[in-house]
């Protein structure tokens, strides 16, 4: 459980390093899981706008008196990967609010609703189903979070939970990575490659050492201002893979052991992250990781 909790903040991290304003055409207007019929007839008193697909792993939605919803899924390499993930996040879950079973849904699932004194108000419900998970939250604003909600968004995770196969994260599969780029970095022993979006790619060992690949649509000038943003990790231009190339290493904040590369060509940015749990030997340094990073450049 202790490789879980690592990775998923390995995960928290990749997302905060690389995150990038991306102009709201690019969102997709359709969730994979839940169509906009589908969730008004589980949800008739609330009327949900979608703001996000997050990469066909999940789905984002808004309604009009301020209030959130999120919809993730999670697949993993097998059923036993899938319930040791689950137990973590009924355990998280659990610390927020008191939960309680829940049945007809996937294998087993567990809900609740936070209390009245909490701060920030939550539903949410965890499922797991074979190799997935699914959890759905919404965070009500100006009121409780109580029964009458949690009970339609009982009925989401029901519709949801049988389109999980719709996600778009595979395991061994991905175009911007290969086994051979673990080599150096990561135990290729216990390697883990998985597709976890569009454009996106990860693997990971058992000690949730990770290395990541992401690729969005952006222009030319958001990347060279990405190139000039102040923040706390150190900045070094890498020319040889283009005048918008750079790295951030021996960052201040977050894991200081980490590396990540930016490289854009043809109107893509990839980012080329490696984040170790602990200090390793290629901890702060570009040089390798550049290597990996002229090929996913070569394939933009």
């Amino acid at each position: 459980m202790r490789m879980i909790d690592r990775l998923l903040c390995c995960l928290v991290l990749f997302l905060a390093i690389t995150a990038v304003p991306v102009p709201s055409a690019h969102a997709a207007q359709t969730c994979p899981f839940i169509s906009a019929k589908e969730l008004a007839g589980a949800m008739p008193a609330l009327k949900w706008s979608l703001i996000s697909n997050q990469d066909g792993r999940g789905c984002i939605y808004s309604a009009g008196r301020g209030d959130t919803m999120m919809l993730t899924v999670f697949r993993n390499p097998d059923k036993d990967r899938a319930k040791e993930l689950y137990a973590t996040f009924v355990k998280t879950l659990s610390e927020r609010m008191p939960l309680s079973a829940v049945a007809d849904i996937g294998d087993e699932g567990q809900r609740g609703t936070t209390e009245a004194s909490a701060q920030r108000q939550e539903a949410s419900i965890v499922a797991l189903s074979g190799d997935y998970i699914l959890q759905v939250s919404v965070y009500p604003t100006g009121r409780r979070a109580d029964d009458a909600l949690l009970g339609p968004l009982t009925q989401v995770a029901r519709v949801a939970i049988g389109n999980m196969s719709k996600t778009s994260e595979r395991f061994g599969d991905c175009e911007w990575l290969t086994a051979a780029d673990a080599d150096g970095f990561l135990d290729t022993s216990t390697l883990q490659v998985q597709r976890t979006g569009a454009g996106s790619c990860m693997m990971f060992d058992r000690e949730a050492n990770t290395m990541v690949v992401a690729v969005i649509s952006t222009t030319r000038d958001t990347a060279i201002s990405m190139m000039n943003r102040p923040g706390p990790c150190q900045h070094v231009a890498i020319p040889e893979l283009g005048r918008e190339a750079f790295g951030e290493h021996s960052c201040t904040k977050g894991n200081g052991n980490a590396v990540n590369i930016f490289v854009w060509k043809n109107g893509k940015q990839a980012s080329i992250l490696f984040a170790p749990v602990k200090p390793h030997p290629e901890s702060g340094s570009v040089e390798h990781l550049k290597t990996i990073a002229a090929r996913v450049y070569g394939k933009l």
